[in-house]
């Protein structure tokens, strides 16, 4: 996990230089988001997907420090996302960036999963009211 967050942590670099940057002032080797950083976020989660059990509810919050502090991520993630989204019918923005942001908060989800279950954490699951 802690490589995977390194490399997430650079790509969220490149990510903000390119949403700061005017396509006119963009350099040839000014690093981007490129669909090739969602493709690996997405074998990520699929790779850590194969050993979760199947979700038959909702997952609160929690799990463990670890696990707790990656769906706090997941949250900002998404508040990112939505902002992005408003940015983008606003100015023109690379079209790799919404996919990647909105792949990156699920890869958080699935990492706070996994975390839980690496730690031997229980994952909390939501229970609804019954009346």
């Amino acid at each position: 996990m802690a490589d995977l967050l390194l490399r997430v942590q650079n790509e969220l670099f490149n990510l903000g230089s390119d949403l700061a940057t005017l396509e006119s002032d963009r350099r040839p080797t000014q690093p981007v988001i490129e669909p090739r950083h969602t493709a690996a976020l997405e074998q990520q989660i699929d790779t850590w997907n194969e050993h979760l059990p199947e979700l038959r509810s909702f997952v609160l919050p929690g799990g463990g420090r670890v696990a707790s502090y990656l769906h706090l991520a997941r949250t900002v993630c998404r508040r990112a996302e939505r902002l992005i989204v408003r940015l983008a019918d606003a100015e023109p923005i690379s079209p790799a960036v919404i996919p990647y942001v909105n792949r990156l908060s699920d890869a958080l989800f699935v990492m706070s999963r996994h975390a839980a279950r690496v730690y031997g954490e229980p994952e909390p699951l939501w229970q609804p009211e019954k009346t």
